[in-house]
Protein backbone atom coordinates (compact mmCIF):
# COMPACT_ATOMS: atom_id res chain seq x y z
CA UNK A 1 0.00 0.00 0.00
CA UNK A 2 1.65 3.26 -1.03
CA UNK A 3 2.44 5.72 1.72
CA UNK A 4 1.25 9.26 1.10
CA UNK A 5 3.88 11.82 1.85
CA UNK A 6 2.77 15.18 3.20
CA UNK A 7 2.96 17.91 0.63
CA UNK A 8 4.66 21.29 1.10
CA UNK A 9 3.14 23.29 3.90
CA UNK A 10 1.37 26.42 2.79
CA UNK A 11 2.28 29.59 4.68
CA UNK A 12 -0.41 30.78 7.03
CA UNK A 13 -2.28 33.79 5.84
CA UNK A 14 -2.02 36.85 8.06
CA UNK A 15 -5.05 37.76 10.04
CA UNK A 16 -7.41 40.25 8.37
CA UNK A 17 -6.32 43.81 9.02
CA UNK A 18 -2.77 42.90 10.08
CA UNK A 19 -1.10 44.06 6.91
CA UNK A 20 2.51 45.28 6.66
CA UNK A 21 1.50 48.92 6.99
CA UNK A 22 -0.43 48.28 10.18
CA UNK A 23 2.38 46.18 11.64
CA UNK A 24 4.89 48.90 10.87
CA UNK A 25 2.66 51.53 12.43
CA UNK A 26 2.26 49.40 15.55
CA UNK A 27 6.05 49.01 15.81
CA UNK A 28 6.47 52.77 15.64
CA UNK A 29 3.58 53.32 18.05
CA UNK A 30 4.96 51.28 20.93
CA UNK A 31 8.41 52.78 20.44
CA UNK A 32 6.93 56.27 20.55
CA UNK A 33 5.00 55.35 23.69
CA UNK A 34 8.20 54.08 25.31
CA UNK A 35 10.05 57.27 24.38
CA UNK A 36 7.17 59.42 25.69
CA UNK A 37 7.09 57.54 29.00
CA UNK A 38 10.87 57.84 29.38
CA UNK A 39 10.73 61.57 28.59
CA UNK A 40 7.92 62.08 31.07
CA UNK A 41 9.88 60.29 33.81
CA UNK A 42 12.98 62.37 33.05
CA UNK A 43 11.00 65.63 33.17
CA UNK A 44 9.33 64.53 36.41
CA UNK A 45 12.68 63.86 38.07
CA UNK A 46 14.13 67.15 36.80
CA UNK A 47 11.05 69.02 38.04
CA UNK A 48 11.28 67.35 41.42
CA UNK A 49 14.85 68.59 41.80
CA UNK A 50 14.22 71.87 39.98
CA UNK A 51 16.73 73.85 42.03
CA UNK A 52 19.60 71.56 41.04
CA UNK A 53 18.35 71.43 37.43
CA UNK A 54 18.22 75.22 37.11
CA UNK A 55 21.60 75.57 38.80
CA UNK A 56 23.16 73.13 36.34
CA UNK A 57 21.51 74.95 33.42
CA UNK A 58 22.78 78.32 34.65
CA UNK A 59 26.25 76.84 35.19
CA UNK A 60 26.34 75.60 31.59
CA UNK A 61 25.19 79.03 30.37
CA UNK A 62 27.99 80.69 32.34
CA UNK A 63 30.49 78.15 31.05
CA UNK A 64 29.50 78.58 27.40
CA UNK A 65 29.68 82.38 27.60
CA UNK A 66 32.78 82.76 29.78
CA UNK A 67 34.87 79.90 28.36
CA UNK A 68 36.23 81.83 25.33
CA UNK A 69 37.48 84.55 27.70
CA UNK A 70 38.98 81.95 30.04
CA UNK A 71 40.71 80.22 27.12
CA UNK A 72 42.15 83.55 25.98
CA UNK A 73 43.36 84.46 29.46
CA UNK A 74 44.71 80.93 29.94
CA UNK A 75 47.35 81.59 27.28
CA UNK A 76 49.03 84.18 29.51
CA UNK A 77 48.21 83.06 33.07
CA UNK A 78 47.63 79.71 34.80
CA UNK A 79 44.26 78.09 34.22
CA UNK A 80 42.91 78.62 37.79
CA UNK A 81 43.70 82.33 37.59
CA UNK A 82 42.08 82.53 34.15
CA UNK A 83 38.92 80.93 35.55
CA UNK A 84 38.92 83.45 38.41
CA UNK A 85 39.27 86.36 35.96
CA UNK A 86 36.45 85.10 33.74
CA UNK A 87 34.03 84.54 36.62
CA UNK A 88 34.88 87.91 38.16
CA UNK A 89 33.96 89.63 34.90
CA UNK A 90 30.77 87.55 34.64
CA UNK A 91 29.74 88.71 38.13
CA UNK A 92 30.88 92.33 37.99
CA UNK A 93 29.21 93.21 34.68
CA UNK A 94 25.62 92.35 35.79
CA UNK A 95 26.27 93.91 39.20
CA UNK A 96 27.44 97.11 37.52
CA UNK A 97 24.34 97.21 35.31
CA UNK A 98 22.06 96.80 38.34
CA UNK A 99 23.91 99.56 40.17
CA UNK A 100 23.60 101.83 37.13
CA UNK A 101 19.85 101.17 36.93
CA UNK A 102 19.37 101.90 40.62
CA UNK A 103 21.36 105.13 40.43
CA UNK A 104 19.48 106.28 37.30
CA UNK A 105 16.08 105.67 38.84
CA UNK A 106 17.05 107.27 42.17
CA UNK A 107 18.44 110.42 40.55
CA UNK A 108 15.46 110.96 38.26
CA UNK A 109 12.70 109.77 40.57
CA UNK A 110 11.14 113.21 41.17
CA UNK A 111 11.29 114.21 37.52
CA UNK A 112 9.89 110.87 36.44
CA UNK A 113 7.00 111.21 38.90
CA UNK A 114 6.08 114.61 37.49
CA UNK A 115 6.37 113.39 33.90
CA UNK A 116 4.25 110.35 34.59
CA UNK A 117 1.59 112.39 36.34
CA UNK A 118 1.47 114.86 33.46
CA UNK A 119 1.38 111.99 30.97
CA UNK A 120 -1.52 110.37 32.81
CA UNK A 121 -3.40 113.67 32.78
CA UNK A 122 -2.86 113.99 29.01
CA UNK A 123 -3.97 110.40 28.55
CA UNK A 124 -7.17 111.06 30.50
CA UNK A 125 -7.98 114.10 28.34
CA UNK A 126 -7.25 112.09 25.19
CA UNK A 127 -9.61 109.28 26.22
CA UNK A 128 -12.30 111.75 27.24
CA UNK A 129 -12.34 113.24 23.74
CA UNK A 130 -13.23 111.75 20.37
CA UNK A 131 -13.48 108.92 19.46
CA UNK A 132 -13.43 107.30 22.94
CA UNK A 133 -15.68 109.74 24.90
CA UNK A 134 -15.00 108.15 28.29
CA UNK A 135 -16.67 109.67 31.32
CA UNK A 136 -14.40 111.90 33.48
CA UNK A 137 -15.26 109.79 36.52
CA UNK A 138 -13.95 106.58 34.94
CA UNK A 139 -10.37 107.09 36.07
CA UNK A 140 -11.46 108.19 39.52
CA UNK A 141 -13.52 105.04 39.89
CA UNK A 142 -10.57 102.99 38.70
CA UNK A 143 -8.22 104.56 41.26
CA UNK A 144 -10.82 104.02 43.99
CA UNK A 145 -11.23 100.35 43.05
CA UNK A 146 -7.46 99.81 43.09
CA UNK A 147 -7.25 101.39 46.55
CA UNK A 148 -10.13 99.25 47.82
CA UNK A 149 -8.53 96.11 46.41
CA UNK A 150 -5.20 96.86 48.12
CA UNK A 151 -6.88 97.56 51.47
CA UNK A 152 -9.05 94.43 51.29
CA UNK A 153 -6.22 92.11 50.28
CA UNK A 154 -3.47 93.62 52.40
CA UNK A 155 -2.82 90.40 54.32
CA UNK A 156 -2.62 88.41 51.09
CA UNK A 157 -0.18 90.89 49.60
CA UNK A 158 1.98 90.76 52.74
CA UNK A 159 2.07 86.95 52.72
CA UNK A 160 2.93 87.02 49.02
CA UNK A 161 5.81 89.40 49.73
CA UNK A 162 7.06 87.12 52.51
CA UNK A 163 6.90 84.07 50.24
CA UNK A 164 8.78 86.11 47.65
CA UNK A 165 11.50 86.75 50.23
CA UNK A 166 11.75 83.00 50.80
CA UNK A 167 11.96 82.46 47.06
CA UNK A 168 14.75 85.03 46.95
CA UNK A 169 16.76 82.89 49.39
CA UNK A 170 16.16 79.88 47.13
CA UNK A 171 17.34 81.85 44.10
CA UNK A 172 20.49 82.87 45.96
CA UNK A 173 21.17 79.26 46.87
CA UNK A 174 20.73 78.16 43.26
CA UNK A 175 23.01 80.96 42.02
CA UNK A 176 25.73 79.95 44.51
CA UNK A 177 25.45 76.31 43.39
CA UNK A 178 25.63 77.35 39.73
CA UNK A 179 28.75 79.43 40.39
CA UNK A 180 30.33 76.51 42.25
CA UNK A 181 29.60 74.12 39.37
CA UNK A 182 30.80 76.55 36.72
CA UNK A 183 34.21 76.78 38.42
CA UNK A 184 34.82 73.07 37.83
CA UNK A 185 33.24 73.11 34.36
CA UNK A 186 35.60 75.89 33.28
CA UNK A 187 38.66 74.45 34.94
CA UNK A 188 38.40 70.73 34.08
CA UNK A 189 35.22 70.16 32.12
CA UNK A 190 36.81 67.94 29.46
CA UNK A 191 38.44 65.70 32.06
CA UNK A 192 35.12 65.40 33.90
CA UNK A 193 33.31 64.46 30.70
CA UNK A 194 35.88 61.79 29.77
CA UNK A 195 35.49 60.26 33.23
CA UNK A 196 31.70 60.10 32.86
CA UNK A 197 31.92 58.51 29.39
CA UNK A 198 34.50 55.98 30.60
CA UNK A 199 32.13 54.56 33.23
CA UNK A 200 29.87 52.99 30.59
CA UNK A 201 30.52 50.01 28.31
CA UNK A 202 32.42 50.77 25.13
CA UNK A 203 29.44 50.98 22.73
CA UNK A 204 27.26 52.97 25.13
CA UNK A 205 30.19 55.23 26.02
CA UNK A 206 30.84 55.97 22.35
CA UNK A 207 27.21 56.91 21.77
CA UNK A 208 27.18 59.05 24.92
CA UNK A 209 30.39 60.76 23.83
CA UNK A 210 29.07 61.56 20.35
CA UNK A 211 25.67 62.70 21.60
CA UNK A 212 27.16 64.77 24.42
CA UNK A 213 29.59 66.56 22.12
CA UNK A 214 26.83 67.35 19.62
CA UNK A 215 24.61 68.58 22.46
CA UNK A 216 27.32 70.85 23.84
CA UNK A 217 28.17 72.31 20.43
CA UNK A 218 24.51 73.18 19.89
CA UNK A 219 23.93 74.51 23.39
CA UNK A 220 27.09 76.64 23.43
CA UNK A 221 26.39 77.99 19.95
CA UNK A 222 22.81 78.85 20.86
CA UNK A 223 23.77 80.53 24.14
CA UNK A 224 26.49 82.68 22.61
CA UNK A 225 24.27 83.50 19.65
CA UNK A 226 21.31 84.55 21.79
CA UNK A 227 23.63 86.76 23.85
CA UNK A 228 24.78 88.50 20.67
CA UNK A 229 21.18 88.92 19.45
CA UNK A 230 19.98 90.21 22.83
CA UNK A 231 22.87 92.67 23.13
CA UNK A 232 22.29 93.97 19.59
CA UNK A 233 18.57 94.44 20.24
CA UNK A 234 19.29 96.22 23.51
CA UNK A 235 21.77 98.59 21.89
CA UNK A 236 19.30 99.52 19.13
CA UNK A 237 16.47 100.03 21.62
CA UNK A 238 18.65 102.05 24.01
CA UNK A 239 19.82 104.41 21.25
CA UNK A 240 16.27 104.88 19.95
CA UNK A 241 14.78 105.55 23.41
CA UNK A 242 17.58 108.00 24.24
CA UNK A 243 17.03 110.11 21.12
CA UNK A 244 13.24 109.96 21.55
CA UNK A 245 13.62 111.31 25.08
CA UNK A 246 11.77 108.41 26.73
CA UNK A 247 12.47 108.27 30.48
CA UNK A 248 13.90 105.14 32.11
CA UNK A 249 15.87 104.44 28.93
CA UNK A 250 18.56 102.43 30.76
CA UNK A 251 16.15 100.15 32.69
CA UNK A 252 14.07 99.63 29.54
CA UNK A 253 17.24 98.75 27.61
CA UNK A 254 18.14 96.12 30.21
CA UNK A 255 14.56 94.84 30.07
CA UNK A 256 14.87 94.46 26.31
CA UNK A 257 18.15 92.56 26.75
CA UNK A 258 16.63 90.12 29.25
CA UNK A 259 13.39 89.69 27.28
CA UNK A 260 15.26 88.82 24.08
CA UNK A 261 16.22 85.48 25.64
CA UNK A 262 12.62 84.39 24.96
CA UNK A 263 12.58 84.04 21.15
CA UNK A 264 9.86 85.67 19.04
CA UNK A 265 7.74 87.03 21.91
CA UNK A 266 10.18 88.44 24.48
CA UNK A 267 11.36 91.49 22.55
CA UNK A 268 7.85 92.68 21.49
CA UNK A 269 6.62 92.43 25.09
CA UNK A 270 9.54 94.55 26.32
CA UNK A 271 8.87 97.10 23.59
CA UNK A 272 5.20 97.25 24.60
CA UNK A 273 6.34 98.17 28.12
CA UNK A 274 8.55 100.89 26.63
CA UNK A 275 5.59 102.13 24.57
CA UNK A 276 3.45 102.42 27.71
CA UNK A 277 6.19 104.47 29.41
CA UNK A 278 6.52 106.64 26.29
CA UNK A 279 2.74 107.14 26.16
CA UNK A 280 2.60 108.27 29.80
CA UNK A 281 5.68 110.49 29.63
CA UNK A 282 5.96 111.74 26.04
CA UNK A 283 2.55 111.41 24.47
CA UNK A 284 0.90 109.22 21.81
CA UNK A 285 3.17 110.23 18.90
CA UNK A 286 6.34 109.00 20.60
CA UNK A 287 4.46 105.91 21.77
CA UNK A 288 3.51 105.09 18.16
CA UNK A 289 7.16 105.53 17.12
CA UNK A 290 8.21 103.09 19.84
CA UNK A 291 5.58 100.62 18.63
CA UNK A 292 7.00 100.91 15.11
CA UNK A 293 10.36 99.88 16.57
CA UNK A 294 8.83 96.45 17.27
CA UNK A 295 8.45 95.90 13.53
CA UNK A 296 11.88 97.32 12.67
CA UNK A 297 13.76 95.32 15.31
CA UNK A 298 11.78 92.19 14.48
CA UNK A 299 12.77 92.46 10.82
CA UNK A 300 16.45 93.04 11.67
CA UNK A 301 16.44 90.14 14.12
CA UNK A 302 14.61 87.73 11.82
CA UNK A 303 16.33 88.53 8.52
CA UNK A 304 19.83 89.57 9.61
CA UNK A 305 20.81 88.53 13.13
CA UNK A 306 19.35 85.03 13.29
CA UNK A 307 20.62 83.92 9.85
CA UNK A 308 24.11 85.26 10.57
CA UNK A 309 24.47 84.35 14.24
CA UNK A 310 22.11 81.47 15.01
CA UNK A 311 21.91 79.46 11.79
CA UNK A 312 24.95 77.30 12.54
CA UNK A 313 23.86 76.44 16.06
CA UNK A 314 20.09 76.07 15.69
CA UNK A 315 18.36 74.79 12.55
CA UNK A 316 14.75 74.87 13.72
CA UNK A 317 11.77 76.15 11.78
CA UNK A 318 10.12 79.28 13.26
CA UNK A 319 6.93 77.26 13.82
CA UNK A 320 8.88 74.77 15.94
CA UNK A 321 10.42 77.65 17.90
CA UNK A 322 7.02 79.24 18.52
CA UNK A 323 5.43 75.96 19.63
CA UNK A 324 8.42 75.21 21.88
CA UNK A 325 8.20 78.61 23.57
CA UNK A 326 4.45 78.24 24.08
CA UNK A 327 4.76 74.70 25.46
CA UNK A 328 7.61 75.71 27.77
CA UNK A 329 5.68 78.69 29.11
CA UNK A 330 2.63 76.50 29.78
CA UNK A 331 4.73 73.87 31.55
CA UNK A 332 7.05 76.09 33.61
CA UNK A 333 6.22 79.77 33.07
CA UNK A 334 8.95 82.21 32.11
CA UNK A 335 11.73 79.74 32.93
CA UNK A 336 10.16 77.16 30.64
CA UNK A 337 9.92 79.70 27.81
CA UNK A 338 13.63 80.49 28.17
CA UNK A 339 14.74 76.85 28.38
CA UNK A 340 12.40 75.41 25.73
CA UNK A 341 14.24 76.38 22.53
CA UNK A 342 17.76 75.32 23.63
CA UNK A 343 16.33 72.06 25.01
CA UNK A 344 14.56 71.23 21.74
CA UNK A 345 17.66 72.24 19.77
CA UNK A 346 19.88 69.99 21.86
CA UNK A 347 17.51 67.02 21.54
CA UNK A 348 17.35 67.44 17.78
CA UNK A 349 21.15 67.79 17.49
CA UNK A 350 21.70 64.59 19.49
CA UNK A 351 19.14 62.72 17.38
CA UNK A 352 20.75 63.90 14.14
CA UNK A 353 24.25 63.04 15.39
CA UNK A 354 23.37 59.53 16.51
CA UNK A 355 21.73 58.81 13.15
CA UNK A 356 25.04 59.45 11.42
CA UNK A 357 27.16 56.32 10.88
CA UNK A 358 30.51 57.96 11.61
CA UNK A 359 31.81 58.74 15.11
CA UNK A 360 31.63 62.54 14.92
CA UNK A 361 34.27 64.42 16.78
CA UNK A 362 34.23 67.98 18.03
CA UNK A 363 34.78 70.19 21.05
CA UNK A 364 33.86 68.22 24.13
CA UNK A 365 31.09 69.13 26.53
CA UNK A 366 32.29 71.75 29.00
CA UNK A 367 35.67 71.48 27.30
CA UNK A 368 38.58 73.63 28.39
CA UNK A 369 41.73 74.34 26.42
CA UNK A 370 42.87 70.72 26.42
CA UNK A 371 43.05 68.09 23.64
CA UNK A 372 39.62 66.72 22.85
CA UNK A 373 40.71 63.10 22.27
CA UNK A 374 38.68 60.50 24.11
CA UNK A 375 40.16 58.07 26.58
CA UNK A 376 38.56 55.03 28.07
CA UNK A 377 40.24 55.68 31.40
CA UNK A 378 39.70 58.75 33.61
Amino acid sequence: MPVRRPGPRRPARPAPGAGPVLRRLSDYAWRLVAVAVAGYLVLTVLGRFHLITLAAFLAMVITSVVRPLVDLAGRAVPRPLAVLIGLAIAILVPAGLLALIGETVANDLDRLSREFQGGLDRLEKLLEGAPFHLEPTTFEDLQRKVGDFVSEHRSTLISTALSGAGRLVEVGTGAALALFMSVFFLHSGERLWRWVAAQLPSAAGDHLDRGGRAAWRTFAGYTRGIFVVAATNAVMVGIALYFLGVPLAVPLTVLEFCASFVPLVGSPIAMLAAAVVALAARGPVIAVVVLLLIVVIGQIEGHLLHPLVMSRAVSLHPVVVAVSVLAGSIAAGVIGAVVAVPAVSVVWAVYAELRRPGPGRGPGPLAASVPSGRSRRP
